[in-house]
């Protein structure tokens, strides 16, 4: 790969000698600059040497939210501080804090996108020397810096749990999609990591890329910004679960046969305990029938009660995507406002 670059770039690189040392290679694919390196460098400076992402471990039990019981405990306490603090706040005025939304997506996109070109430069060498099979099912692809790396993303999810508390403080409508979404993906993190399946990076590598845009959308949302893309924040995560049960089916059937039915023809062997391919499989199946099921009453069903509500409010269908993360429609200029209303004369 990095010869081809050469091959292409070579008159430019004559020209401009200068740029030699930043020509991509196979291992640092950005500009031939380690970012995993330069990361864990920077990491280790912040903490004071506290976390050093090259030599993390994932022990069971030593680590933050490392147990079952402690997952199940934080889901637990995240359901019932939402769902409570609804409650309680229900007479109260609602809170604004519109500058703190915007900064905490802010720090959600971009924190995604630094997780997200991580991810790709390690994920480069493997796909390009051993190709995707081996990189989906292969315990040489359970590499330190790829757990460091699916830890951080994990601990992401809880931190995400916030969305829906200020969804809660501004006394914004709790879907089942957004409150079941954050509980099951903080779960489904969890069962990879202890289950050990070198086929994490697919859906969280697409999450990532979906998170980068959605939260960065709902910035400038709140910014009062106008985009055109805002229903691909939506189409991009159908698009995402659909990609998701493609590769995990796949895997989770190369297991089942090469251990039960050998007799079945399959690839070979997929690293991956069994509860962990099935709660893969159960999860984001259950995603895509819910995003697709809101997806088809936002979008397709235009004569739909739904619809009809979506279509007429302030922002349209905007205003519906902005009900999960607490954009104050009343005060906010929506992305893509609706027209004002005209008077028609009756016939």
């Amino acid at each position: 790969m990095a010869n081809v670059i050469r091959e292409y770039a070579a008159p430019l690189l004559e020209q401009y000698p200068a740029l030699n040392p930043y020509v991509p290679t196979l291992d640092r694919p950005f500009f031939n600059i380690s970012l995993w390196n330069n990361f864990d460098y920077a990491v280790t400076t912040v903490t004071q040497g506290r976390y050093v992402p090259s030599e993390f471990e994932f022990v069971e039990g030593k680590l933050l939210l490392s147990t079952f019981p402690e997952v199940a405990a934080a889901i637990a306490t995240y359901y019932l501080v939402i769902f409570g603090g609804r409650a309680l706040l229900k007479n109260t005025t609602p809170l604004k804090f519109n500058c703190l939304f915007q900064i905490h997506n802010l720090m959600l996109s971009s924190g995604s996108l630094v997780l997200l070109t991580l991810f790709i430069e390690q994920l480069t060498p493997m796909l390009v020397r051993h190709g995707v099979y081996w990189t989906i099912c292969n315990i040489g692809a359970w590499t330190q810096p790829m757990v460091a790396l699916y830890y951080l993303n994990y601990l992401v999810k809880f931190l995400e749990f916030t969305d829906t508390v200020y969804l809660v403080l501004r006394h914004k409508k709790l879907t089942f999609l957004h409150t079941y979404h954050h509980g099951a993906t903080a779960l489904l993190c969890y069962t990879q990591l202890i289950g050990v399946t070198s086929i994490s990076w697919v859906p969280i590598t697409l999450n990532l890329g979906a998170h980068v845009l959605m939260y960065w959308y709902y910035f400038l949302a709140a910014r009062g910004i106008r985009v055109w893309w805002k229903e691909w924040v939506t189409r991009f995560q159908i698009i995402q679960f659909i990609l998701d049960i493609g590769f995990i089916y796949f895997a989770c059937y190369q297991k089942l046969a090469s251990e039960f039915i050998p007799s079945l023809p399959h690839c070979g062997e997929c690293v991956g305990s069994i509860t962990a391919s099935l709660a893969g499989m159960g999860i984001i199946s259950s995603y895509l029938v819910l995003f697709v099921s809101f997806y088809i009453n936002v979008y397709k069903r235009k004569g739909t009660k739904t619809s009809r509500v979506i279509k007429r409010a302030h922002g349209g269908v905007a205003a519906k995507v902005n009900e999960y993360v607490n954009v104050d429609m009343s005060n906010v200029s929506t992305p893509s406002p609706s027209p004002t209303p005209v008077a028609r004369r009756r016939k």
